[in-house]
């Protein structure tokens, strides 16, 4: 069977797409956090307790969640966490990583999805295509997230200068300069940059295969841990659960103890079903919410707590502060 010739896409500047969200929707870390109940502040500071108390063990602390942290504008709180040394590894999808470089790239973010796919446009444009996949390709052997994060804090690639305005802005590029492991679990052909002539799928595959080694690697030593999974219904349950088993069998072959840890998902689907009384039954709509299915089975305790990511994390920061 054919397979479909790339080289025949007409693929437009970035410069000619219309974003929706740009730097503007950033949020100031030091600025009020929103108000929320005392029910939400209560548990904001039984997490922000554990987390200290992680950090006082020299445990990791690790930050997993979806695209829409990047689009509501919470990147400045979490390069604060990075810098204060409340976060030890950072964990995310491929959107993640689009919508951090397209921000630190040209200052703006988002298509509409809706006008671009009746165009056939959605997708297919030449910086956010070429760049990203040229990166992941020339330094596939640092994983994908430290790939795309040399890139914007450099500003180099193949040779020539690739100016990031906005690098500073970038959570890619400080978790970088920072040294701090960034893994992108990516799924082929999810994800607008597999659009573009540009893209290897084998380096794809070798880059975030190493971030999701890495990720494992840091699990071995997730005793006393903690992990936040924020607005991540996918890829932060289902990519824990593989990497903690893989920590978990080799802890047993060593007779350490990796069973004492705090899960902590934040999302704002409905939350009534009590996991404490373990899995709902499969006629229930709560069966099939994987984020809470999965990490209910993780061990170590686990809570959920339904909350915007802009309320739950600028709080947040403001009580670790």
């Amino acid at each position: 069977m054919a397979i479909f010739n790339r080289n025949k896409l007409n693929i437009k500047p970035l410069s000619a797409r219309q974003s929706k969200s740009d730097t503007s929707i950033f949020i100031n870390p030091e600025s009020n956090p929103p108000a929320i109940s005392s029910a939400e502040k209560e548990k904001i500071n039984s997490i922000a307790a554990a987390i200290k108390a992680t950090r006082a063990k020299h445990a990791p602390i690790i930050f997993s969640f979806g695209a829409h942290l990047i689009k509501n504008g919470l990147s400045l709180i979490l390069i604060e966490l990075m810098k204060q040394g409340y976060v030890q590894h950072v964990l995310g999808n491929g959107a993640v990583s689009i919508h951090d470089w397209e921000f630190a790239f040209q200052g703006k973010t988002e298509e509409d999805v809706k006008k671009y796919v009746k165009e056939g446009q959605f997708g297919i444009w030449e910086e956010t295509g070429r760049y990203i996949n040229e990166a992941i390709a020339e330094s596939q052997e640092l994983g994908y997230g430290a790939a795309l994060g040399k890139m914007i804090w450099e500003e180099s690639l193949t040779g020539k200068t690739i100016s990031h305005p906005y690098k500073h802005q970038s959570v890619l590029a400080q978790a970088y300069h920072l040294n701090i492991p960034f893994g992108i679990c990516t799924s082929i052909g999810q994800d607008i940059i597999y659009t573009h002539p540009a893209c290897d799928g084998a380096a794809i595959g070798k880059a975030s295969y190493i971030d999701f080694l890495k990720f494992a690697s840091t699990l071995e030593n997730f005793e006393n841990g903690v992990y936040l999974s924020i607005g991540s219904a996918i890829t932060s349950p289902m990519v824990f659960e593989k990497a903690l088993s893989m920590a978990k069998n080799i802890a047993i072959q060593e007779s350490r103890m990796l069973e004492n840890y705090n899960i902590f998902v934040i999302d704002i689907q409905p939350g009534d079903w009590d996991w404490s009384k373990g899995e709902p039954p499969k006629d229930n709509p709560a069966y099939y919410l994987r984020f809470c299915k999965t990490f209910s089975r993780m061990g170590g305790d686990f809570s959920y707590l339904r909350i915007d990511n802009s309320n739950f994390l600028h709080n947040l920061y403001w009580q670790l502060k």
